[in-house]
């Protein structure tokens, strides 16, 4: 054999040996779980230092914009770069000849990277040397197998980092869950003067319905419904914000509160809390088992139905929706004496809006028939039907908000 064919053949092996070692050590790296930094400064070594690469820029594609993951000998020109426009229709290896945009003109090769049809990267190289001998388009086939690897790996570590961030805020919602599911009363009451019983069904993990049942002694009561406007935890945030001033309220300072004072204060709380982003819609009632009195005040919520003897009354005495107005205007105090076994079922909209597959709405008037059709049943098995008329009424369609019901009987 000559001297030049073993020289050749030797400079082949020498060349076949150091792509090998090289995507070896790329290998090592991603086994070994390095950083997106370090691969990268693995990948620029083996380009500039190695393969003799002075000019280039790596394009990524990243929560859907184009950034720059790699860069030298090409400062202040990358951003003039549409890659939209200029380099998505690029599929394969190629050499750049003439191009509308002068910038790109100042390159030599582009090296795309995808996944099926999906762009991922894109590799630009200028100032190659395209002397036979010593040319660097031969190298390309290569440039783009390690440039794949790198851009895959980077993915991978990405969509890993987003996976653990998910299940992070999965599980920090679940308690945040679990803590609003401690707000809720736990036990409501069941003895010879009422009984009371809830359900709720939140959209996403945690939500903004809400209801609350507070026995003051023997023989008062006083109980609610609220809604916050939107949904998820902005929505459950407000609410147990207020939750804790009514609670407060009611508890330690109901008697040197009127319901039209109460229903002020909280509209104060709501309006700090909010900074006018949101409101409450609010439906709150006292009731008083020896005189069989019911106060309440609707403060712009769905009007609850009240089933008293043969009579159905919508309890839609009150005023604006809390939060909506620095002042609210005007409040009227609803009175309503309760006949025995009275029955007063109070919802969020949520059960109202709820829409079947050709949008049609549930609406209040079927409630009501479900109500004094079945006005005998356990007041948990009439909840319990409500919501079963409600899947099957949605059929294939889905809840839109969340939904809760309490339900009363006087007794």
């Amino acid at each position: 054999m000559g001297e030049k064919k073993w020289n050749t053949l030797s400079q082949r092996l020498e060349l076949n040996e150091f792509k090998l070692n090289s995507l070896l050590e790329i290998t090592k790296a991603i086994n070994e779980n390095f950083s997106i930094d370090k691969l990268l400064k693995i990948y620029d070594y083996i380009l500039r230092e190695q393969l003799g690469i002075t000019k280039l820029v790596l394009f990524n594609e990243y929560n859907q914009r184009w950034d720059i993951l790699l860069r030298y000998g090409a400062k202040g020109i990358a951003k003039k770069i549409d890659i939209k426009e200029d380099l998505t229709h690029i599929k394969d290896i190629t050499v750049i000849e003439s191009s509308s945009n002068s910038v790109l003109n100042t390159f030599d090769v582009v090296i795309p990277v995808f996944h099926k049809e999906q762009p991922l990267a894109f590799l630009l190289l200028g100032n190659l040397n395209k002397d036979d001998e010593t040319s660097h388009i031969k190298h390309m086939p290569f440039i783009q197998t390690l440039t794949n690897i790198i851009i895959v790996a980077i993915e991978n570590k990405r969509f890993a980092k987003k996976s653990i961030e998910q299940e992070l805020d999965k599980r920090e919602l679940e308690v945040a869950a679990q803590m609003q599911a401690m707000l809720l009363p736990s036990n409501l009451p069941s003895n010879n003067r009422m009984e009371a019983h809830a359900l709720y069904e939140s959209l996403q993990l945690v939500g903004g319905d809400y209801y609350d049942f507070i026995a003051l002694n023997n023989e008062e009561y006083v109980f609610c419904i609220a809604d916050v406007s939107g949904k998820g935890v902005p929505a459950a945030l407000l609410m147990s914000n207020f939750q804790a001033h009514l609670r407060a309220n009611v508890k330690y300072n109901h008697r040197n509160l009127s319901m039209e004072d109460l229903i002020n204060e909280l509209n104060v709380n709501v309006n700090e809390a909010a900074q006018g982003e949101k409101f409450i819609t609010f439906f709150f009632a006292y009731y008083n088992s020896t005189t069989r009195l019911l106060k309440y005040v609707n403060a712009g919520h769905n009007y609850p139905v009240l089933l008293n003897g043969e009579e159905v009354e919508m309890l839609n005495k009150g005023c604006i929706g809390l939060g909506m107005f620095a002042e609210i205007p005007h409040i009227e105090v609803g009175k309503v004496e309760l006949k025995p076994n009275s029955l007063l079922t109070c919802f969020t909209d949520g059960l109202v809006e709820l829409e079947n597959p050709e949008g049609e709405q549930f609406e209040s008037e079927r409630l009501v028939q479900i109500i004094t059709e079945n006005k005998n049943l356990k007041i948990s098995e009439l909840n319990k039907l409500i919501f079963l008329e409600l899947d099957r009424f949605k059929g294939d369609s889905k809840y839109l908000d969340d939904t809760a019901i309490l339900t009363c009987r006087f007794l």
